[in-house]
């Protein structure tokens, strides 16, 4: 007999002294003692387990018909609390007695009416069909009847916060017609009514038949398991897996919000990881250089785009022709791209110097036979050179010609006035702008960005297209609403775009953040700033406590939006994916120190 036991035997027996050495004598410990808490204090309304309030309640009464899922909202509050549910069978055949005996009430009650000449009583008369149809039921086998226990015990650390949680539960419960009643001057047998040894001491219970009863079981919580997809983490509100398919959405796009350092790359990262296992094709624009050994470590390429780089962009390349396409809107459209591209290297452009730089491409192309009524498939494109030197021939363009110099002969000439010699026929591709100087780094961007979209064009395959820091973007709106423009039309070519930032102000100021938002089935909060807190809680129509969450999450920590639903996530990754992915400066030393030790000894 364990020490608790022993307990519960001598409780009422009045021996003085006598107790307290007995207790010592048994000196032996069970389950029981070990996790019994080690002081517990009652009151009418709540009872203190070792210092922590707990108040039970039990449900008194029901709605007519209640529907699936109606204590999912329970379920998933963030409060810690207890919920039992207590099933108890009926005989059968005691029913079966006891309801041919009410049906007998029930129309002794409707023929006394109609005898007396009084008005007939719908609700009677419901009544006793709805006592026909089930006893009808229970005779078949059909259904059973149980008698129906619930209760739930709520915890806080004081009784403000215990009253707070109860408010939350009443509101949405008296919304579904459903009643609670304080277990009062019974809260200790309420508390073990709650916790998990079965016993149901309240014994305060109501009658279902098996329909209704199904819709208590508690199979509904937050979860985002699908049958195919990646791992992208952890459910941390039930610690089930995170299993999701973007291209199993009705648009392909996501957007990552976090602070710097609170693990959204090391979370892209892993994605990308994941995803080439799948077959997809991954292209990343990298603002860091954070995506190098990645790139080395799956076989992928990696090019360095900056002013002393080898690789080059031509920004006067043409998409290939797809087969419902003319050239003369192939062309136009392109032109239109290349007229935003000029407005942000140049710092802007008048509406005349506008309409001089449209006219200036449009010959551009017809010097080198390329017009809207030509196949220009496989034709050599030109060059900025050849731009410079059709608009120095043009009344009112000195002054672009001498904005146009730095790109040509200046010291910007090797960023893009060379043939493209970048191959981005490959599974994982990344272009890093890390030794792009910084106000040339949205230019680059959108060249980049503008040279991937023909290549998508070019072949339907599934493809992700990563941009991180996309808050470089989002500066200006030629690139910003050519960013927005794939985000649209990117389902049609198998394209997801995932967007990174932690500019979150300057993402959602832009006048196309919060519509790129509306086109990203997916999206993932992690750790934020006080600045940047309320910004996010009104685009989201985040609650007090996911934004508290969001503010005191860990490195790899978050919310994962996809679709209608969203959890609380925690990003992990294996031992072997961590050393290819890992951002820490602290590991990158370790990795590189290793690397070079096996080096040295092979």
């Amino acid at each position: 007999m364990g020490l608790f036991d022993f307990i519960q035997k001598k409780k009422g027996q009045d021996a003085e002294g006598a107790l307290p050495q007995e207790i010592y004598d048994a000196s032996s410990l069970d389950l029981k003692d070990v996790i019994a808490p080690s002081a517990i204090g009652v009151t009418p309304r709540q009872i203190n387990v070792s210092g922590r309030l707990a108040r039970s309640f039990f449900v008194v009464a029901y709605p007519r018909y209640l529907s699936e899922g109606w204590l999912e909202p329970i379920l998933n509050l963030e409060k810690v609390f207890d919920v039992s549910i207590f099933v108890h069978p009926m005989d059968t055949n005691d029913v079966l007695k006891s309801f041919r005996k009410k049906v007998a009430e029930v129309q002794s009650q409707m023929s006394t009416r109609e005898e007396k000449g009084f008005v007939r009583d719908p609700q009677l008369e419901a009544a006793y069909q709805n006592l026909e149809a089930l006893r009808d039921k229970l005779q078949q086998a059909e259904e059973r009847l149980f008698d129906v226990g619930l209760y739930i015990t709520i915890y806080g650390m004081n009784e403000e916060e215990l009253d707070k949680t109860e408010s939350d539960v009443r509101s949405i419960l008296d919304s579904r017609l459903i009643y609670l009643k304080p277990a009062l001057f019974q809260q200790e047998e309420g508390f073990r009514s709650s916790i998990p040894i079965g016993n149901d001491e309240l014994s305060v219970n109501s009658k279902f038949n098996s329909e209704p009863l199904s819709s208590f079981f508690p199979f509904t919580s937050f979860d985002l398991t699908a049958d195919t997809g990646i791992l992208y983490g952890i459910n941390r509100h039930n610690s089930s897996l995170v299993l999701f398919d973007r291209f199993s959405l009705e648009n392909y796009n996501s957007v990552t919000f976090a602070t710097s350092g609170s693990g959204k790359s090391y979370a892209a990262k892993l994605e990308i990881l994941r995803s080439l296992m799948f077959g997809t094709e991954v292209i990343v624009i990298d603002p860091e250089h954070e995506y190098e050994y990645l790139a080395e470590a799956t076989g992928g390429r990696f090019f360095n785009i900056s002013l002393s780089s080898p690789h080059h962009i031509n920004p006067f390349d043409l998409p290939e022709l797809l087969a419902d396409e003319t050239p003369e809107e192939v062309l136009r459209s392109h032109i239109i791209n290349l007229v935003g591209l000029f407005r942000l290297m140049l710092s802007g452009l008048t509406p005349d110097e506008d309409a001089i730089i449209d006219r200036a491409i449009t010959e551009t192309y017809a010097l080198k036979d390329i017009t809207q009524h030509s196949d220009f498939s496989g034709m050599e494109p030109p060059l900025l050179s050849d731009l410079e030197m059709i608009l120095s021939g043009m009344e009112g363009s000195e002054s672009l010609v001498q904005r146009l110099s730095k790109y040509t002969r200046g010291t910007w000439e090797g960023f893009m006035n060379r043939p493209t010699n970048v191959d981005i026929n490959e599974h994982f591709i990344v272009f890093s702008l890390r030794d792009m100087e910084e106000e040339l780094k949205t230019i680059a961007m959108y060249m980049i960005t503008h040279h991937i979209w023909s290549a998508v064009r070019r072949t339907l395959k599934k493809r992700l297209l990563v941009i991180d820091e996309a808050w470089w973007m989002m500066k200006s709106e030629d690139t910003a609403s050519f960013l927005f423009g794939i985000a649209k039309r990117g389902r049609k070519y198998y394209l997801g775009l995932a967007t990174i930032t932690q500019d979150v102000n300057d993402f959602l100021n832009s006048p196309y953040g919060v519509p790129m938002l509306t086109n990203s089935s997916i999206q993932l909060l992690m750790k934020q700033s006080p600045t940047t807190i309320d910004s996010l809680q009104k685009a989201f129509n985040l609650t007090d406590e996911e934004k508290f969450l969001l503010l005191e999450s860990g490195v790899g920590e978050g919310i994962f939006f996809a679709g209608l639903k969203h959890v609380a996530i925690k990003i992990i990754a294996s031992y072997t994916e961590d050393q290819i992915i890992t951002s820490d400066p602290s590991q990158l030393l370790q990795i590189k120190k290793a690397r070079e030790e096996l080096n040295a000894t092979q």
